[in-house]
């Protein structure tokens, strides 16, 4: 895959030095010019590539999980998803936090979707999906049997390695590169390999428990709940389980009514209320996404931060997230069924 272009903020080499015949015929200049300039090359040497190995440096340093494809392809345009941004202007300072866009709601409500049309719709050319599923803690051996038979609750905030996710977190929108686990949803545990993160200008977090840590909470710029109905879940989650993860119906069913519809309405049904917008019938709801895109659009105008120029928000932006979610939870009742998982 060809590495994405250089953006305008990026660090530039130095121009190269003139050609002989250029200027006035100066040869004590020209000799001392000359030395100078084989120093200089000989210092990008240690630093770049020989010339015939025509990587870019962008390139070198993307690390992504083979299973996650680094870009995402639209019918307009391609979005990086992986790789380093340019996270420092021309003056050598580091910009602006990313914005970060917290996805909640139930097990095969179709968070994932959302957030995919949502970094769909985004001008933006640098975005991190950061998954919750990745941050299950590493079970112990009796842990282990339980899940081995349907009887360990993975739909318990206890399940979910949150200081990690608050760290991870905390140093994406700082535009740093992280460490991601992956999660094997077959063996219940993580896999030796882990992968690699980099900040980006959007970054979307999305989980069941998103909204059940106060800490992780002060972390997202927006709150999005995704509202789908349970039969709706039941059945996604009966076929995903099913065709992705090894389980049988009658596993899948078991586990479903004795933990993830409990710990629905325990846990993750009341954090609707810290949501600024709830989207109803996930992504089949296309006004509250068209919305979602154009609050974020007017963030960018704004220069909020990962988004635009530093401008400092005026005192009433604080009240905006607000306001589109008033908007969003009454203007989209009425769409269709169409989400997928």
């Amino acid at each position: 895959m060809a590495a994405p272009p250089a953006s305008a903020d990026a660090p530039r080499l130095p121009p190269p030095p003139a050609a002989a015949g250029d200027g006035p015929d100066r040869p004590a200049e020209r000799s001392e010019a000359s030395c100078e300039d084989r120093s200089n090359a000989e210092s990008l040497d240690r630093l770049l590539p020989a010339v015939g190995t025509r990587r870019s440096p962008r390139k070198r340093t993307t690390s992504q999980c083979k299973s996650e494809p680094p870009l995402l392809r639209t019918s307009k345009r391609t979005i990086y998803t992986a790789g380093r941004p340019p996270w420092y202007n021309e003056h050598g300072t580091q910009s602006k936090e990313a914005f970060a866009i917290g996805l909640g709601g139930g097990s095969a409500s179709g968070k994932t979707t959302v957030a995919r049309m949502i970094i769909e719709a985004l001008d933006v050319p640098w975005v991190v999906l950061l998954s919750m599923d990745s941050f299950y803690k590493v079970l112990t051996t009796q842990q282990q049997e339980q899940a081995a038979r349907n009887n360990f609750n993975f739909d318990h905030p206890d399940a979910f390695d949150f200081d990690l996710i608050v760290s991870t977190l905390k140093k994406l929108k700082q535009g740093k590169s992280v460490k991601v686990p992956v999660y094997d949803f077959t063996t219940h545990s993580r896999k030796k390999d882990w992968k690699t993160l980099y900040g980006a200008n959007v970054i979307i977090f999305e989980g069941i428990m998103a909204f059940a840590d106060k800490t992780l909470l002060e972390l997202l710029d927006m709150k999005i709940f995704v509202d789908t109905d349970s039969d709706i879940r039941l059945v996604r989650r009966l076929r995903r389980d099913i065709s992705e993860r090894g389980r049988d119906i009658e596993g899948v069913i078991k586990q479903y009514n004795k933990f993830v519809k409990p710990a629905f309405d325990q846990y993750i049904q009341p954090t609707m209320r810290v949501a600024d917008i709830v989207v109803p019938w996930g992504s089949g709801n296309t006004v509250a996404i068209d919305l979602i895109v154009q609050h974020m659009h007017s963030q960018l105008e704004e220069g909020r931060p990962g988004l635009g120029a530093p401008v400092p928000p005026s005192a009433s932006d604080a009240e905006c997230p607000r306001e589109h979610a008033a908007g969003a939870r009454h203007a989209h009742h009425h769409q269709g069924q169409g989400d997928q998982p």
